[in-house]
């Protein structure tokens, strides 16, 4: 059996069955999430970005790098909207299957449809085949993909975004088949960047969307890969180190996996909103200063790189669950402003970080991916208080209303310093008709 060729069927009936107006509603928010995302991540690293355009010297183009005010060649385009699609954590993702979505996606395929001339309707339409390739790989080789050190948005993802633009270019069966084979010997993705202060995490998100362009044009250019880079010693075995691996179907259980991703209310790593979100809850009942110490209880995949109390940067602050928490209970929310680099400093919000414990818990990792519960009890000097969440805010179960949406919309755009006139006739434009991605992306 050809692993290869009966996944790509399986991608083949996606893209080829009608798509419900609720899963087009639902890619038309992701997209502005990711347009604001991006924005607002160029804004963060601007220091950064500064430095790199200084020393790599990009030559200009006509491809919006987002957010960066700077039209470039198509491969910087690329690679910095990655760069910046995943600099803040804030982008879409599942937990079934550890993966970010979105970003690589959507960094690829908007210079290529400034390119093309194409519209927004026909890009979301491949984003949604794009979404469903990643995630139906990811869910099937997670969680051992994942404890054996991958980043399935590098690794899953690069096969994602190749087959999304595949098909919104029009490439032939034989030519989306040698892009998805190039994209297999291509696609990696280090978890070790969540470790030890490194600044690394959205690299693994830009490389993933400039391989998935090298993919195309190899394609393109008549290079062939294998007849079955899935099966055999390829991809399937060297992400899982096992012989046999089943193919979860797609639209599992019924749903798009557009449908399954969450968007993001707080500013750090998904592992830490469960604890977040308790932390709010408990607001109520205490105060910050009262505080002996907290102990938290999630599933086993979210404490390791999640549960330090060592805060050096603003990437490490993001991928604390006791820094996380502690915003959550200081401030009530866990925004842009409680990540930035001055924020990370301040000795109220360390103090309480240090006061926090986390562990893993049986009965609650044995329940995920299906819940992603945390348990936070405060032991403060006149008693206990505990709360548990299971599914917190943005998760399909428990959905932004369409308000906080665009409040969080708007927030990031403003954070990014995009006017509100140009933010609002973006998020416009996504609804109307005949809109092309040119028009969408030309002011940011």
């Amino acid at each position: 059996m050809n692993r290869s060729i009966e996944f790509l069927n399986a991608i083949d009936g996606v893209r080829k069955a009608p798509i419900p107006d609720n899963v087009m509603a639902r890619v038309r928010r992701s997209l502005l999430d990711y347009l604001a995302v991006t924005c607002a991540g160029a804004e963060f690293q601007k220091e950064k970005l500064e430095k790199y355009c200084g020393f790599a010297q990009p030559e200009a183009g006509v491809f919006k790098a987002i957010g960066m005010g700077k039209d470039l060649v198509l491969k910087e385009a690329v690679f910095l909207n990655g760069l910046n699609g995943h600099a803040l954590d804030f982008d879409d993702g599942t937990n079934s299957g550890i993966i970010h979505l979105g970003s690589p996606i959507f960094s690829l395929l908007i210079p290529l449809a400034q390119r093309y001339g194409i519209a927004v309707d026909d890009m979301l339409k491949a984003a949604i085949v794009g979404y469903e390739a990643s995630y139906t790989m990811a869910v099937s080789i997670q969680p051992g993909h994942k404890a054996m050190g991958y980043h399935a948005t590098g690794t899953c993802g690069t096969l994602g975004a190749t087959l999304a633009a595949a098909y919104m270019l029009g490439f032939s069966e034989e030519e989306r088949f040698q892009a998805f084979a190039a994209a297999c010997v291509a696609a990696s993705g280090m978890l070790k960047v969540l470790d030890d202060g490194s600044e690394l995490k959205p690299y693994n998100v830009a490389k993933t969307a400039l391989l998935s362009l090298t993919a195309l044009q190899l394609a393109k250019s008549g290079f062939k890969g294998h007849a079955d880079p899935l099966g055999g010693r390829g991809f399937l075995k060297m992400m899982t180190g096992k012989e046999e691996v089943e193919l979860k179907p797609v639209l599992l259980n019924g749903s798009y996996a557009i449908m399954k991703s969450y968007t993001k209310p707080y500013a750090s790593c998904r592992y830490t909103h469960p604890a977040v979100e308790a932390a709010i809850h408990l607001r109520k009942d205490v105060k910050p200063k009262d505080v002996e110490e907290i102990h938290i209880k999630t599933y086993n995949l979210a404490v390791s790189g999640h549960d330090h109390t060592e805060i050096p940067s603003s990437y490490s602050a993001k991928m604390s669950i006791p820094y996380a928490t502690a915003a959550g209970l200081i401030y009530g929310k866990a925004g842009l402003q409680e990540f930035s680099e001055e924020a990370v400093k301040g000795e109220e919000i360390l103090s309480l970080t240090r006061k926090i414990k986390v562990e893993a818990d049986d009965e609650l990792s044995a329940l995920f991916p299906g819940i992603q519960a945390a348990v936070v009890t405060i032991k403060t000097k006149t008693g206990e208080y505990t709360e548990r969440v299971d599914f917190p805010k943005g998760e399909p179960e428990n959905p932004l209303t369409d308000e906080e949406f665009r409040s969080r919309y708007d927030g990031l755009m403003e954070y990014a310093g995009v006017e509100k006139a140009i933010s609002s006739a973006i998020f416009n434009a996504v609804y109307a008709e005949n809109t092309k991605v040119e028009q969408l992306v030309q002011k940011l």
